[in-house]
């Protein structure tokens, strides 16, 4: 018998219990809304969006519309530690708190463009589990890396065991056959080892050495300078070139046997010829991209009463967003709590989406977004990219749920609704573009070229009907979603007919509006099992 294949995976309790999500419409509030009054450059953006709302629902409908389109995702998440934060309630159970994120990660991996990749910050408590859980969402083979960045620099004297000074930022690609990480700049320190120490017409150069390790006997020579002392590889090493390459290279002045001609041979590099930029590594220090304390202080100059507990520093985002995207490139935020992303990004001149439940989406993103439009903002990174303000956003709740009980517990269509917002519900819903034609009353949507939707509370008689497949024609087919009807619904061939609200009732789990990170808003869950491993295996 062949053996079977064993696959690692991560077990909680309640895994396979999936929410089945209501794709609500999203209210735009233009009083929250803001712009610059006028254009800065020509390049500013002004659609971004800033959802006020429940994460888990606001990314379920924002995905018929961008589902493949975000190339970077970086989300913040509760870390799960069980301390108390003023904004959080961070102390989940492990398997809900697994469930949650789960739910999350697989709606995000469908946003995430072809050539997109997702950053996760995350701290030791569940760094390992999360990792595990990616694998499964993203494929374990679209892993990139585990960066490590230094929040902190110096011990914390209270610490009870040992003082932690890292977070993790784990780095999957949609696709890493095809995802690359951009370069980061070259920074002036590194431009400044090359001199020009000959007057070499090719411009500023440094010299590197010219020995390697994997030895080759046909590279193991002796060299003689032009003052006439002669070298030979160290022990274990040979040098990098062939004799006649060598010679060719002292030819084209790419030898530097030192200003006096006696040194070893050292092979010279040229400014001109190195990359455009820096590729980076996985340990990120606060010197390069900020800590804890230099985030507080970025807050605190947008909401001096309450600050932030645990926001991210500018410098790291940027380098995140610099590695991960070009201008124009859409960013996504579902945990956005201070706002940084969308500010960085708007800096960089990127497209973003945040989402945000607590009161700081009022009382710390919102100031915060103005004080960038307006330019007033010149903490971060403002002065390093000579940011002058400009664009804008727009301010999105969820609209509240398409069903709810009246007084005899039956499902009706919301009160609160009117007839432009249930069209948008139900093509949303149905799969269909909502795009209300100017000129025809009967087109409210679209799904191809030729498949259109009508959404009416109205009772629909079979003369109505008739009317409708008439004007709709032999050519065209439309989805008709309507109170009530007064036929077989297949009496006409170019017209599909659906009772509202019966043929979305099994679709969604109706008037459940809060799916957030808060122990007091979940289920409790069934008692685990004696002996229940949260790591085993499963076989496939």
């Amino acid at each position: 018998m062949a053996k079977q294949k064993t696959k690692l995976e991560l077990t909680w309790i309640g895994k396979d219990k999936r929410p089945k999500l209501e794709p609500r419409i999203l209210l735009e509030d233009p009083s929250k809304s803001y712009h610059a009054k006028q254009r800065v450059t020509d390049k500013d953006i002004f659609d971004n969006k800033l959802i006020f709302g429940d994460n888990l629902l606001a990314l379920k409908a924002l995905e018929q519309e961008y589902a493949g389109k975000v190339k970077c995702v970086f989300i913040d998440p509760p870390y799960n530690t069980g301390m108390s934060f003023e904004h959080y309630d961070d102390g989940l159970e492990h398997s809900i708190w697994l469930s949650l994120m789960r739910d999350r990660m697989e709606i995000l991996q469908r946003l995430l463009s072809e050539n997109g990749s997702i950053w996760i910050t995350i701290d030791d408590d569940e760094s390992h589990y999360l990792k595990v859980l990616c694998d499964e969402v993203f494929g374990r083979k679209n892993f990139v890396a585990n960066i490590i960045w230094e929040k902190k620099f110096s011990p914390q004297n209270d610490a009870k065991w040992i003082s932690d000074s890292h977070d993790h930022i784990l780095l999957y690609a949609k696709n890493k056959d095809i995802w690359r990480p951009n370069l980061l700049p070259r920074t002036t320190e590194m431009d400044s080892r090359y001199k020009n120490q000959d007057n070499d017409p090719r411009g500023a150069w440094t010299s590197s050495d010219l020995t390697v390790r994997t030895y080759n006997k046909t590279c193991d020579y002796v060299i003689e300078t032009p003052s006439g002392n002669k070298y030979e590889p160290p022990a274990s090493r040979c040098w990098g070139v062939s004799r006649n390459k060598f010679n060719d290279l002292v030819k084209d002045n790419r030898i530097w046997f030192g200003k006096k001609q006696n040194n070893m041979p050292r092979v010279k590099k040229f400014l001109t010829e190195v990359k455009g930029g820096i590729t980076a590594m996985t340990i990120w220090k606060h010197t390069d991209v900020g800590h804890n304390q230099d985030a507080k202080k970025e807050v605190k100059f947008f909401n001096s009463d309450k600050v932030f507990a645990t926001p991210k520093p500018e410098r790291l985002i940027e380098r995140i967003i610099r590695l991960a995207t070009e201008p124009n490139d859409l960013v996504l935020d579902s945990f956005a709590g201070s706002g940084t992303t969308g500010a960085v990004a708007h800096k960089m001149g990127r497209k973003w989406i945040m989402v945000e439940l607590g009161d700081h989406c009022h009382t710390h993103i919102i100031p915060r977004l103005q004080k960038v439009i307006n330019g007033e903002d010149q903490g971060g990174i403002s002065k390093s990219i000579n940011w002058q303000g400009g664009g804008g956003f727009r301010y999105y709740t969820l609209a509240p749920s398409l069903l709810e009980k009246d007084k005899w517990d039956n499902w009706v269509v919301n009160k609160d609704y009117n007839a432009e917002m249930l069209s948008e519900a139900i093509c949303k819903l149905e799969g269909f573009t909502y795009q209300p034609s100017d000129t025809v009353w009967w087109n409210h949507g679209y799904s191809t070229e030729t498949d259109f939707i009508y959404v009416t509370t109205q009772n629909l008689s079979v003369e109505k009907l008739q009317q409708l497949s008439d004007e709709v024609g032999g050519d065209k087919t439309l989805l008709v979603c309507c109170g009530s009807f007064r036929c077989k619904p297949d009496r006409f061939e170019n017209l599909t007919i659906k009772k509202i609200p019966k043929m979305v009732l099994s679709r969604c789990e109706w008037a459940h509006d809060d799916y957030s990170l808060n122990i007091e808003n979940l289920p409790q869950m069934e008692k685990e099992p004696e002996q229940q491993d949260l790591l085993g295996g499963g076989n496939e």
